[in-house]
């Protein structure tokens, strides 16, 4: 059986009635929502808090701040969660535009509930996947950091497939010396072999 879909949901749709339907709905499923009655409401709590995980669910029709420029907002804070806007047929031209920026669909009303939940909890899925991308890279990140000089350079040689005896002479150390490093920056980089190496340093 597949893990059930968590996550927060930033709602924001400056009309009550649709707040509170959209809140119950997504509860409903056991997703965790915050809604906010403007663009300005939300970009206040961003403003003063970490970068926030989860996905934005928008309506493109708002005052004082559209979904559409609400959404470009986001994108100049460097956020890059999902984001998925709720639009009535006359405002798609306006949305096709924010896929082309990187949003991850729209919903046009009038929506089933069924489905707008079904596409949240897929948005979620595909939020939780780039989290854990970012957490992967930033591990990588300190590992690599955490190697000498030295560690580094036979890291490097290491990768390239170079034998002990090529590295020490290209460095000119012992061929124990190498052993030694090569131990070394296996241990810190949690690898096993040159290849996992050469993987990871393709990855960063």
């Amino acid at each position: 059986m597949s893990e059930p879909i968590t996550g927060t949901v930033h709602l924001v749709d400056d009309d009550p009635g649709v707040r509170d339907a959209l809140t119950f709905l997504m509860r409903s499923r056991g997703l965790d929502v915050r809604a906010f009655a403007s663009g300005v409401d939300l970009l206040a709590l961003l403003d003063t808090s970490a970068p926030p995980k989860g996905i934005f669910l928008l309506d493109v029709r708002m005052e004082p701040m559209t979904g559409t420029r609400l959404h470009d907002e986001l994108l100049a804070r460097q956020l890059r969660n999902p984001v998925l806007f709720l639009t009535g047929h006359g405002d798609i031209p306006m949305v096709v535009e924010a896929l082309k920026k990187g949003a991850f669909d729209f919903l046009e009303k009038p929506y089933s509930d069924n489905a707008l939940a079904d596409r949240i909890e897929q948005a979620l899925a595909v939020d939780a996947a780039m989290q854990a991308e970012g957490a992967q890279a930033a591990e990588r990140s300190a590992r690599l950091a955490s190697l000498t000089e030295r560690e580094h350079e036979v890291m490097t040689r290491v990768a390239a497939g170079k034998l002990n005896k090529v590295i020490a002479d290209e460095l000119n150390v012992s061929v124990r010396t190498v052993e030694v490093h090569r131990a070394r920056v296996f241990a810190k980089l949690g690898v096993r072999s040159a290849a996992e190496v050469a993987t990871l340093l393709a990855a960063r």
